[in-house]
């Protein structure tokens, strides 16, 4: 249903599907979960819905307050780790949201943020052996070309982190793992790649330790990177940061090597998915009152233990 404004498109649970802004210098872009608004002066709005995006397939079902939480997890981390790495937030505050915004229905679920070119590459650090790179290490003893000792289990913490980089794919497509070597080709520049690796992995670390102090293990994360500089030669984080989208979140005190992992993360639903064998090429679905439910309050709960904060929806 839309709201009275036609400009907010919720779904029977309240959740933020879509957005129609009356603003911006052309159509709005949509991501898998963002709708995004070009500004003008190199500026962009980013609005995050309640989409829920699992093995690359949008949902039907949107998650209450996800899109709440993935903002402001992100706003908490570009925060906390604003000494490693500069970010793209130009400005949070609703004050600085264009007229013809809702700024009430807005508020804590947008950036304001720089218009960047992300490098065409998903930046991934792995600390433990979870998801495709444990498929990938049982059918080749590697991940993205790093070989790994044998005998390793399922979600075992690895001896070190590892970069294993991968495509960026399309609405409806899926990210392929890549090696290094074909990430140096996609930007054209080793030396770039290397530091693209080294500045990932040292943030993994940090926020690793940081999440540790909450009981929670951070298993892995993928970042978006930029470049700025009047020579182009300054990385700059973008995009989201270290939320359960775009990471596996673990409670530390139910951790066991060997079997999969309860999570504050979208793996929830990737399960239930499993479960009822969902073609992932196909369309999205409906999902259960239950397990939007109990989604929701995965996010909401990872925010709240990550941040020490209480979540104001």
């Amino acid at each position: 249903m839309k709201n009275e404004k036609n400009i907010l498109v919720l779904d029977e649970n309240g959740a933020l599907m879509e957005t129609n802004l009356p603003i911006g210098i052309g159509s709005v872009t949509r991501g898998k979960v963002r709708d995004i608004y070009d500004l003008g002066g190199g500026r962009l709005l980013i609005i995050t819905t309640d989409r829920l995006s699992a093995f690359d397939v949008i949902m039907k079902s949107g998650i209450p307050y996800k899109g709440k939480v993935l903002n402001q997890l992100s706003i908490f981390w570009f925060n906390l780790l604003s000494g490693m790495a500069k970010n793209h937030i130009i400005s949070t505050r609703k004050g600085n949201l264009p007229s013809g915004c809702p700024t009430a229905e807005l508020e804590g679920r947008f950036m304001i943020c720089q218009k960047l070119d992300i490098l065409p590459v998903e930046c991934v650090v792995r600390g433990y052996l979870a998801g495709s790179g444990w498929k990938d290490y049982q059918a080749t003893g590697s991940i993205c070309g790093v070989k790994l000792p044998a005998g390793l289990k399922q979600c075992e913490i690895l001896s070190e982190p590892i970069f294993t980089p991968a495509t960026k794919a399309k609405i409806g497509d899926h990210d392929e793992n890549i090696s290094f070597e074909d990430m140096c080709v996609k930007l054209r520049d080793d030396r770039l790649a290397e530091l693209v690796v080294e500045k990932s992995i040292a943030i993994y670390q940090r926020a690793h330790e940081h999440a540790k102090s909450k009981g929670i293990i951070l298993a892995d994360t993928k970042f978006e990177w930029a470049l700025i500089g009047e020579t182009e030669n300054e990385l700059i984080l973008a995009d989201e940061m270290l939320t359960p989208d775009s990471s596996r979140f673990w409670p530390a005190d139910k951790y066991e090597a060997g079997r999969d992992q309860e999570s504050f993360d979208k793996q929830f639903v990737r399960n239930y998915l499993e479960e009822i064998n969902f073609d992932k090429s196909g369309p999205g679905i409906e999902l259960p009152p239950d397990i939007v439910e109990k989604t929701s309050a995965k996010y909401v709960d990872a925010y709240e233990k990550m941040t020490g904060r209480p979540f104001r929806g």
